[in-house]
């Protein structure tokens, strides 16, 4: 009987897969389905008169909503507080300031980007940010001779840096393995620090080898900033992105008090003339831009209650135990050479299945923060490369580039800058 289960599971899981990826199924349906399914295959109940026993509308579906509770709060605020440094114009003078400093020559200029970007998208992140910040350094990076083909990688890369550090995102990390926040941010370094190496060679070894060519781009205007992001705020303002930043990293400060800090320093060094309406008119913002992401994280909660309940525990473990990668070769060979399985939504995209499945392998056992380590490290592939991504597909439109050519320009070299990620961890938490 626990076989028929597990081969059950199995197809439920795949389906899901193979309809994500030909896009017949939005991940936020198909999350809430899956959980459902396998629940059902393992035969849990869907109600009981026994309150004490676990049933799929009390747990997975009611307890799930909330299990992912930590993570959403934390891009709530985050969206906030990025909606708060767009409206007083920090995010446009760092832009600014940054292509001043870099001039015109194609590659210091990117590079200069590439650095700015990343702690702007580290502050805050998610589509609406990648919007404004794109439509500002694209256009500058084209008429310095940048191809819009690069142009548009260093905001990808960019933005697969400040993901890596960004506090707004810690939180799937936390709810889904249960570590503590000292431990995730602790190794932020290990995750973060390829992915910037390989991102500079990249971007070094691309702009030399192609021919410098200008192009003249109109600067868009963009909707939403206040008057005063029309001129340069105050230098000490600029900092304010770094704030929530230093007081999770350095000291250890939760997710929420450190973006609610950030905020009031910023407000505080920047003075926008209308504050009340800054902050509000920021909080309702934030709440769109991440709207969508939050609502992934309570199908990401609904499957990981699915998945941890104990008859389906019973079902999977001794199928999950058998891959768990039993010395560091296989550790970097079963993470490494399976990386690309973090694009189109697929199994190791934290995102989506990929929180379930390495759930699953430390509760059989792994390593939680090797496997922690690993789902980051596979995930700088998924916010890079994937083309199901929302920024991919808009900067691809923006540059009038196919989304596609993204993928085939970047996967390899992301996924050597994963390679060495986990070539690194399985000497330190192996």
């Amino acid at each position: 009987m626990a076989t028929v289960q597990a081969i059950g599971i199995f197809i439920i899981f795949a389906a899901c897969v193979a309809l994500m990826m030909l896009r017949k199924l939005p991940t936020i349906l198909a999350l809430p389905i899956m959980a459902v399914g396998i629940a059902l295959v393992a035969g849990i109940p869907f109600m009981s008169s026994d309150g004490e026993k676990f049933t799929i509308a009390k747990d997975v579906l009611e307890g799930g909503a909330m299990r992912m509770s930590t993570a959403i709060a934390g891009l709530l605020f985050g969206g906030w507080f990025g909606k708060i440094l767009t409206k007083v114009g920090i995010t446009r003078t760092i832009i600014r300031k940054a292509a001043e400093l870099a001039g015109d020559k194609p590659l210091p200029i990117a590079l200069a980007f590439l650095l700015v970007c990343s702690i702007i998208f580290a502050a805050a992140n998610g589509l609406g940010m990648v919007i404004l910040v794109g439509t500002i350094i694209v256009p500058i990076m084209i008429s310095a001779g940048v191809d819009p083909l690069t142009a548009g990688a260093v905001l990808l890369l960019s933005n697969g840096i400040g993901v890596t550090f960004s506090v707004g995102t810690l939180g799937v990390y936390i709810d889904t393995l249960g570590l503590p926040l000292e431990t995730v941010t602790g190794y932020s370094w290990l995750c973060g620090i390829p992915l910037i190496v390989v991102s500079v060679v990249m971007l070094v070894f691309w702009i030399t080898k192609s021919r410098k060519t200008r192009k003249a781009w109109a600067m868009p205007t963009l909707e939403g900033e206040q008057v005063s992001s029309e001129r340069n705020v105050r230098t000490i303002a600029l900092i304010s992105p770094l704030v929530p930043i230093v007081l999770v990293f350095a000291l250890k400060m939760q997710l929420v008090p450190a973006i609610m800090v950030g905020i009031v320093v910023t407000l505080i060094l920047s003075t926008p003339k209308n504050v009340v309406q800054v902050v509000s008119s920021g909080f309702v913002e934030g709440i769109q831009d991440t709207a969508g992401a939050a609502a992934l994280m309570i199908g990401i909660g609904m499957v990981l209650k699915s998945v941890m309940a104990p008859e389906v525990a019973a079902v999977l473990n001794p199928v999950i135990s058998v891959i768990i990668p039993g010395n560091p070769i296989m550790f970097v060979l079963l993470f490494g050479l399976l990386s690309f399985l973090a694009i189109y939504r697929g199994p190791l995209n934290v995102w989506g299945l990929g929180s379930g499945i390495v759930a699953l392998l430390a509760a059989s056992g792994m390593n939680p923060i090797a496997a922690m380590v690993a789902l980051r490290l596979d995930s700088n592939v998924q916010s890079v490369c994937d083309p199901t991504n929302s920024h991919n597909v808009w900067v691809s439109d923006f540059t009038k580039t196919d989304v596609n050519e993204f993928l085939k320009k970047t996967i390899l070299w992301i996924m050597a800058s994963t390679f060495a990620g986990l070539i690194i961890a399985s000497f330190i938490v192996l």
